[in-house]
């Protein structure tokens, strides 16, 4: 099921692992361009292109943005954790897949990432302790397949599943958190 452009759980895409991207293209550039416009639209700070139906590795983060004159994700293709911490910290997680919902995520607290950018460039994005330190591994997690609720104990997941569904009956939208 799709709403405002963006794959809702429990779709099978949102549980495959994607594929890396062998060559930027124009299409390459459409796909960021589009993804961009759907995550600005849905008031979201993050999004990996198989929640917009696409399965291949590539996510946009802005954990910072205000408003239209400041919005400027960072396109990540093929990103790789390439170092964490050992500590992890909880963070009350939203997604625009799951919406209408949040779940305490443990997470490491400190990550190093890299990726391309789309003129090739191999970058490198460091983050601790905060909503992008977070977002990064979010995203990162769509482009393996894993939700949010992969990361919950059972007992949790079970909840928050259904939370999800009664959020859904209500009539939640992508971008919609508790």
């Amino acid at each position: 099921m799709e709403m405002n452009g963006i794959v809702l759980s429990p779709d099978p895409r949102l549980s495959q692992e994607c594929a890396e991207i062998e060559e930027i293209t124009p299409e390459t550039c459409a796909l960021a361009e589009r993804m961009k416009r759907i995550m600005f639209e849905d008031g979201g700070c993050g999004l990996a292109a198989p929640q917009v139906g696409e399965l291949v590795q590539m996510c946009i983060v802005d954990t910072s943005y205000t408003g239209k004159d400041d919005y400027d994700p960072y396109v990540l293709i093929n990103p790789q954790i390439v170092e964490t911490s050992e500590t992890l910290a909880p963070f009350n997680e939203g997604c625009l897949s799951i919406p209408g919902i949040n779940c305490e995520i443990y997470r490491p607290d400190h990550v190093v990432v890299e990726a391309y950018n789309l003129d090739a460039e191999l970058m490198r994005f460091e983050a601790s302790g905060d909503l992008f330190c977070v977002c990064l591994q979010h995203e990162i997690d769509h482009l393996h397949g894993k939700t949010m609720f992969d990361r919950l104990s059972p007992i949790a997941r079970v909840r928050a599943q259904r939370a999800y569904r009664d959020a859904l009956a209500r009539g939640a939208k992508p971008g919609d958190t508790e």
